[in-house]
């Protein structure tokens, strides 16, 4: 998992309420537990035409947009199936950072053990970033400091400490098991002793 500190990209404004993650990506990508390969059909049903042709009225399929590390998006964010694509397919397709005003827990929870930030602030702070969607320029993330800077203007977000720490040490479930290998190794050693039958064949 890639560490994040600060992040700088035009925003992409999904404004659209109550998106699930069926609409994220739809059940038909689900049968590959790759987690590449998925950020070209994210939003599928929006991004293509009924003949498979790119929908040139969605934002993420118009510069600067398709290039967009962070989606400013509307309330309740990836409701719907607790499906691990979802966020597999936003990293994907580039999507790094989320801004919104309230999500799904489990979508939340996914998203972070993924390497991707959520950051939750309020409808008028939504609309008041977003603008700089509409005018195509830059803001920028600092996850280090918990602000979002755009123009001469910052907003403070608040978010979990253990969160904070994972994405900036790049550290998913695997690697914070192999931070204490050597009290995996030094258990497994004493059971050998106290408990031989569990290593039978």
């Amino acid at each position: 998992m890639k560490k994040f500190t600060i992040l700088k990209s035009i925003p992409a404004y999904l404004s659209l309420v109550n998106i699930d993650t069926d609409m994220i990506i739809p059940k038909q990508f689900l049968k590959t537990i790759k987690r590449t390969g998925l950020g070209k059909n994210l939003f599928f049903e929006m991004r293509y035409d009924e003949n498979g042709k790119l929908n040139k009225d969605f934002i993420l399929n118009n510069s600067p947009f398709n290039q967009s590390k962070i989606l400013i998006a509307g309330k309740n964010f990836g409701c719907g199936s607790s499906r691990e694509h979802a966020p597999w397919a936003l990293l994907d397709f580039g999507i790094t950072c989320i801004i919104s005003s309230s999500y799904a827990d489990i979508f939340y929870n996914n998203c972070f053990k993924n390497g991707i930030l959520l950051i939750k602030i309020t409808d008028d702070e939504i609309k008041e970033i977003s603008e700089y969607s509409n005018r195509k320029e830059e803001i920028s993330v600092n996850l280090v400091d918990q602000k979002i800077i755009f123009g001469n203007k910052k907003i403070k977000f608040e978010i979990d400490q253990f969160k904070k720490k994972c994405l900036m040490e790049g550290l998913d479930d695997i690697a914070l098991s192999l931070e204490k290998s050597d009290k995996i190794t030094s258990f497994e050693e004493k059971i050998k002793y106290t408990k031989p039958w569990v290593f039978n064949d």
